[in-house]
């Protein structure tokens, strides 16, 4: 008998879902008639002058939970996954008057491919040392992050802000995900599949924890920011709901899946005073040592597979 490793027997056992997957993406793009969302919409089309992005946030959820003061709408975002956010979004754009402050390394990654530029970079995921990713997580919590943002806000009042935080994305902060999921780097597809005591209720609880995480953290913020702001998110989240069309069972956020679960997000407008005056002004061209390959390992911290 052949010794299989655990592993290949898992994706033995997907190996049919991957490609009912794959054949739902193929329906979304009309059979690659289109590269991104045709509903969506561009951040930069928009009127803001900071930007928060809660990464992987359902509308649904934020609707539910959210106490921030403003109006809420909702927008269709250009993809189903952050890669194809940050591509289809930041390609070809020079944001010479933008600052984005990011738990979330796919910016950094894509920068040269996609040909784009802000004036400033404050990537946390990929610092030096992981100076500012929790030790127990491995990740940047959302606390960090706003405290960053606060400092970048200071030293930059006459640039656009996008703050990026990583949550309500897993890994799970939140009691019942401390109790139940692994801190781990899988993908949350894998995370639910490798827990037998995961149930749909118990996923959603979860998630709906790391919503209240970073919505509490948001809240330390919004009083420090001028003009107008608004928080949304990348991309939606799948709790166990099946897909539009072949209806298989779905956890996490697809590329290509541009499903309403996935590509409607929140848009809450907050003003805050008189309009930001915003410079453009040459790059600060910040020497960045970390090779491909650590960036990648520290996406992988996310669950993403390079």
């Amino acid at each position: 008998m052949t010794p299989y490793d655990i592993s290949d027997l898992k994706r033995a056992k997907e190996e049919p879902k991957l490609v009912l997957r794959e054949l739902n993406k193929q329906i979304y793009s009309s059979f690659g008639r289109y590269e991104s969302n045709p509903d969506g919409r561009s951040i930069f089309e928009e009127d803001w002058d900071n930007l928060l992005i809660f990464d992987a946030c359902r509308y649904d959820f934020f609707e539910q939970q959210s106490q921030l003061s403003g109006e809420l709408r909702s927008r269709v975002t250009l993809g189903s996954c952050t890669p194809e956010f940050v591509e289809y979004n930041f390609r070809n754009r020079q944001l010479h008057d933008t600052v984005y402050i990011t738990a979330n390394s796919w910016f950094l990654k894509l920068r040269e491919e996609i040909n784009s530029e802000v004036h400033d970079l404050y990537d946390l995921l990929s610092s030096p040392d992981r100076k500012y990713s929790d030790p127990e997580h491995k990740i940047v919590l959302a606390d960090t992050i706003t405290n960053v943002a606060k400092e970048a806000n200071e030293r930059y009042p006459n640039k656009r802000l996008i703050v990026h935080y990583i949550q309500p994305h897993h890994p799970f902060v939140g009691p019942t995900g401390e109790e139940y999921f692994e801190m781990d780097s899988s993908s949350l597809r894998e995370v639910i599949r490798n827990e037998p005591a995961a149930t749909r209720d118990l996923v959603a609880q979860a998630y709906s924890e790391n919503v209240d995480h970073v919505l509490s953290a948001t809240e330390g913020l919004l009083p420090e920011l001028k003009g107008k702001t608004v928080i949304t998110a990348d991309h939606g989240e799948m709790l166990g709901e099946r897909h539009e069309y072949i209806p298989i069972r779905e956890y996490g956020h697809p590329p290509g899946i541009w499903s309403d679960i996935l590509t409607t997000v929140p848009w809450h407008i907050h003003t805050d005073g008189s309009r930001k005056k915003i410079i453009s002004e040459r790059p600060n061209r910040n020497d960045d040592t970390l090779t491909t390959y650590e960036v990648d390992e520290r996406l992988k911290t996310l669950g993403y597979k390079m």
